[in-house]
């Protein structure tokens, strides 16, 4: 293919990705703008004065990065896997696995879709944020280049596990018993300086408490984890999920047989 080709296959596959989860925004954007809003009004507002200030921070300050990278992770993660695994339902991704359209193409277009669903719920969830505490941003840069990593790392871990679904049910486990669970584990209520030595050991296995902690860092300065730590462990799942989806692609793993 051309790289004229190459890019309008790019678009396209990118602006039915978006067109699908933007024409039904009140089931794909609103929900967790009003989840994470309660999260606000609960957390915030009604715990947050029994907690008291953490790491120097009024309580909600502190969660608000937290909670909108947990948007961002579930958001990413949820649009991908689901519009894949659509698509092997519906069989389209044989047509274009069989196509003259790069893997990586397909992949990137996937990818792109999930990030601008993830960005547009940080973005909702951040408006949303203003209701109820002032935003002071220590890094514009920090905090943008984490939530961007971040959403391309989760985007691409919901492409693999489309690949493996073989039901709907089946693009559900993965987020409820694995990904809850890591994101809840993951610093955005407290600060692991607050635990016993040996549940800080167990919290660094964790890989979302170092993105939540870089893109606090981003908002207050502060973090429990080096910044470059975070960004490295980033970037290496990113490079490693990238290298297994188009490994997966090319094999046509699960996809034939679905």
């Amino acid at each position: 293919m051309t790289p004229h080709a190459k890019l309008v296959a790019l678009r396209t596959i990118t602006t039915k990705e978006i067109l699908r989860f933007s024409r039904i925004w009140i089931q794909t954007i609103l929900p967790p703008v009003i989840t994470t809003a309660l999260y606000f009004i609960v957390f915030g507002n009604l715990i947050g004065p029994r907690i008291g200030p953490m790491d120097g921070f009024d309580y909600m300050e502190f969660i608000i990065p937290g909670l909108i990278m947990m948007a961002v992770i579930t958001n990413s993660y949820a649009n991908v896997v689901s519009s894949f695994y659509g698509s092997k339902f519906q069989r389209h991704i044989e047509e274009m696995l069989i196509s003259p359209t790069p893997n990586y193409i397909i992949l990137i277009g996937y990818v792109l879709g999930g990030v601008t669903r993830g960005l547009a719920v940080g973005i909702a969830v951040t408006l949303v944020s203003l209701v109820f505490h002032p935003l002071n941003i220590h890094s514009l840069w920090v905090m943008f280049s984490m939530i961007l990593l971040t959403s391309i790392l989760f985007s691409l871990a919901g492409l693999i596990n489309g690949v493996y679904a073989k039901s709907f049910d089946d693009i559900s486990i993965i987020p409820t018993f694995v990904l809850t669970p890591l994101t809840y584990l993951g610093g955005i209520f407290y600060s692991i300086s607050m635990l016993p030595d040996f549940w800080q050991r167990m919290s660094l296995v964790n890989p979302i408490l170092y993105m939540v902690n870089a893109f606090r860092y981003g908002f207050l300065g502060v973090s429990d984890i080096r910044l470059g730590t975070s960004y490295a462990i980033s970037i290496g799942f990113i490079v490693a999920l990238y290298v297994f989806s188009l490994y997966l692609l090319r094999k046509g793993h699960g996809i034939r047989t679905c």
